[in-house]
């Protein structure tokens, strides 16, 4: 044999094996993920709210993005167009998973110029709207137990993550690489701020990947719940 044929040989099978090689590396390894950490159980359900397309919502079951939007939900444009193009966009149509936006029950009129901004170029038929008394939404804010609080018109730029089970879901420790290096203390992302668009696109949409991983493998029966650390929040909070 040639030097010539060996050679178009041997760029031949390095030409048929490297793109395998490249997807083995880029595989998915089930030993190494991580699920998307337990923050605060028993959310409050939505049971009492009222649907502004007389729809009946819940966030049990579902994997929820929620978000509050006052007394003026205009005012919250900017932040849920990011929300939109950012994170409705991305997971519209997964099984489950919806927006859900709460409003007072006096905004009720003033939530339809949102929605009809939102809805310019297509209908959003995974994104609801509920209303309540200024009581109720209180309590139900209340209970995921933020360090924000809502503003003067029970409104906030940040959203949360519920899971199925009624469970905040992010990060026990958000430190980067270097504020881990200099050991600065953990703190929490417990919510989302839609004005970040950095912290949408590089945070958020992880997590909310992350979390449609878990249930995608649990449906599998191939994830390890144990790996839950209530004692690593426990130290993280106290």
């Amino acid at each position: 044999m040639n030097k010539k044929l060996i050679k178009r040989n041997v760029i031949l099978g390095i030409l048929f094996f490297l793109p395998v090689v490249f997807l083995l590396f880029l595989y998915p390894a089930k030993h190494n993920y991580i699920a998307l950490d337990i923050l605060e159980e028993n959310v409050l359900d939505i049971t009492s709210f009222t649907s502004t397309e007389n729809e009946s919502i819940l966030l049990k079951d579902h994997i929820t993005i929620l978000g509050f939007l006052g007394n003026n939900p205009i005012d919250k444009l900017t932040a849920m167009s990011n929300l939109k193009e950012l994170m409705y966009d991305k997971f519209k149509g997964f099984k489950k998973f919806q927006i859900v936006m709460v409003v007072p029950d006096s905004a009720k009129a003033e939530v339809k110029q949102l929605k009809s901004e939102l809805s310019k170029y297509e209908y959003l038929e995974y994104w609801k709207y509920v209303s309540a008394s200024d009581k109720e939404i209180q309590k139900l804010y209340n209970s995921l137990h933020l360090i924000k609080d809502l503003d003067a018109n029970l409104a906030t730029d940040d959203v949360v993550i519920i899971d199925k089970e009624l469970n905040l879901r992010g990060r026990i420790d958000d430190r980067s690489d270097s504020e881990k290096q200099k050991d600065k203390p953990a703190y929490q992302m417990k919510s989302y701020d839609c004005i970040e668009v950095a912290e949408l696109k590089n945070k958020m949409s992880e997590d909310v990947r992350i979390l449609f991983t878990e249930y995608r493998q649990k449906r599998k029966g191939n994830f390890n719940s144990e790996t839950r650390r209530a004692n690593d929040l426990k130290n993280v909070t106290e």
